[in-house]
């Protein structure tokens, strides 16, 4: 980025850090430091096009970036912010680690309170030593723990997040589906409600990736029939999960022993990890192949509930929208605006299964 967006970035991530109370400091100043660098190696799309060395499928991909913005913003009622009009255009940028935790007999998701976004169920990690280390800090107090990737994140609008090689070098379908997803955060993002912030930002992302392939490229376009092929399989996923987290429920809601729970827990386990083997069977893409392979635990679970489970509640308040993408961001909004006290007392995912 240029000289003249590096200043606030570094006077906003300062801001943030002095105001932190009850937040381990040297964590945050890790953030700060991996943010700042993403940002001061970023590069005008434009201007890169022009003085880096892309495959022709790169360029491709970077040309159609601002396609997907115009599109979310004027089809799908996102906001318009300065987000991926740049790139940072390095390969060996480390990816972001993702850790969360739970306690190992009741779906209790640890969070963090940070500024601005309020408490967030995970920490992002740019650098991977440091993500082992919260882990084990965290397995030693006897928690779940879940160490995962992330293909990208949002700052909320705070600063001009860049497209980065990663999203570049793979599918196309996953470019518009990523930044679909990204820029929802940047419409809407309740603080303290990650499964209704990441839940609805899967809709906007695998939906709006199908509207955007048929106005772009047509309804039999190989990148329309994949992005097709991710709605089916997310709406298949999401009903085995929704299953397999309610038998959860029930199992930690039993009045017994924590040792019982964890037997019984064991064998809930392994039937699901059964009957995910036939499910994934009908899968049309490889999206959810790693649920099989990650061994589960209560962090793991959660975290992909997050994005996952409610994702037939959010179409549902789609089709009642009549399938505009913009009139349920509307609704949302409102719903979104609802008093402190009615939010915390219950979360926007129980509010919308209730209506």
């Amino acid at each position: 980025m240029s000289p003249r967006h590096r200043l606030p970035a570094v006077c906003i991530i300062l801001f943030l850090l002095l105001s932190i109370s009850g937040c381990r400091i040297s964590y945050l100043f890790h953030v700060a430091k991996g943010q700042i660098e993403l940002l001061n190696g970023a590069v005008p799309i434009n201007e890169a096009l022009d003085t880096e060395s892309f495959t022709p499928e790169q360029r491709n991909k970077l040309l159609l970036v601002s396609q997907i913005k115009a599109f979310g913003e004027k089809d799908l009622g996102l906001e318009k912010t300065g987000n991926y009009e740049t790139v940072y255009p390095h390969s060996d940028r480390n990816p972001i680690f993702m850790v969360s935790a739970s306690k190992k007999d009741a779906f209790s998701l640890k969070t963090w309170w940070f500024p601005i976004v309020g408490d967030l169920p995970y920490l992002g990690f740019f650098d991977l030593k440091k993500a082992r280390e919260e882990r084990t800090r965290l397995v030693d107090e006897n928690m779940d723990v879940y160490l995962g990737r992330a293909e990208a994140y949002s700052t909320l609008g705070w600063f001009r997040d860049p497209v980065t090689m990663n999203l570049i070098d793979g599918t196309t379908p996953g470019l518009v589906n990523t930044l679909l997803h990204e820029m929802t955060h940047a419409t809407l993002y309740v603080n303290g409600q990650g499964a209704f912030n990441e839940g609805l930002a899967v809709l906007v992302g695998k939906v709006g990736a199908i509207q955007f392939f048929e106005k772009a490229f047509g309804a039999e376009h190989p990148f329309t029939i994949k992005a097709r092929d991710a709605l089916a399989d997310e709406r298949l996923f999401s009903g085995f999960l929704d299953g397999f987290m309610a038998e959860m429920e029930g199992v930690y809601n039993l009045q017994a022993g924590y040792e019982e729970k964890m037997r019984i827990r064991a064998q809930v386990f392994e039937t699901y990890h059964k009957r995910f083997e036939i499910l994934k069977k009908a899968f049309k893409t490889r999206e959810f192949a790693h649920f099989a392979i990650t061994p589960p635990n209560n962090a793991y679970l959660m975290t992909v509930a997050l994005y996952h489970r409610h994702f037939n509640l959010f179409e549902a308040v789609l089709e009642k929208e009549g399938g505009s993408v913009k009139k349920m961001m509307g609704f949302l909004k409102k719903l979104g605006e609802l008093p402190y006290h009615v939010k915390s007392n219950r979360s926007l995912t129980a509010i919308l299964i209730l209506r």
